[in-house]
């Protein structure tokens, strides 16, 4: 906000509504629309005292307008030829494609409320991609708060069976994700 006279509303509202943290997450509609706005954020932001490193984009022409030391390791020699994986808040982003998708890997947990809200901790998604998926789980860990089991005490055979079941179908979860995702531009 320090700076917002001297310059875009376009950059100031990057900084204010496009950062996780440390991540600067942005799609745009076009390589011209994510070349010049980058220039300008980094300036933005270097009055600040900070600095943007690890660009990324999935097109050349916006990843070579960043300084090959700004540049993610990853693109950094500019070879679009090899399918390139990236992790941007915990989700996979596979840039030639442009999609997204999830790596499960979970650890065996005893089936109670300490195991289950462990399982479902496990899947970063702060994008909401799962919540769907996450939902039924979610509702069965509530059912349990509710009716004040221990956290290590055991669930009854009937929600035994759902969370198996659920259990069964998150490994599909990589797959499905995949396949299914949204195709949107994303530029940087």
């Amino acid at each position: 906000m320090d700076n917002q006279a001297d310059f875009s509303s376009e950059a100031v509202r990057t900084v204010d509504r496009n950062f996780y943290v440390d991540d600067c997450l942005k799609s745009v509609d076009s390589e011209e629309n994510a070349i010049y706005p980058s220039s300008e954020l980094l300036q933005l932001l270097k009055r600040g005292g900070f600095r943007l490193t690890k660009w990324l984009s999935n097109k050349r022409k916006v990843v070579e307008s960043v300084s090959e030391s700004d540049r993610a390791v990853s693109v950094r020699d500019l070879d679009f030829d090899h399918t390139l994986v990236e992790r941007p808040l915990g989700v996979q982003w596979h840039m030639t494609s442009d999609t997204f998708g999830f790596k499960i890997a979970t650890k065996d947990k005893p089936p109670t409320r300490r195991g289950i809200l462990s399982v479902i901790s496990s899947i970063y998604d702060p994008l909401g991609f799962v919540a769907p998926f996450h939902l039924s789980a979610k509702i069965l860990l509530q059912n349990r708060w509710r009716k004040q089991f221990g956290w290590d005490d055991s669930i009854p055979e009937e929600d035994l069976i759902r969370w198996k079941s659920w259990l069964e179908e998150l490994p599909r979860l990589e797959e499905i994700l995949y396949r299914q995702m949204l195709q949107a531009s994303k530029f940087w």
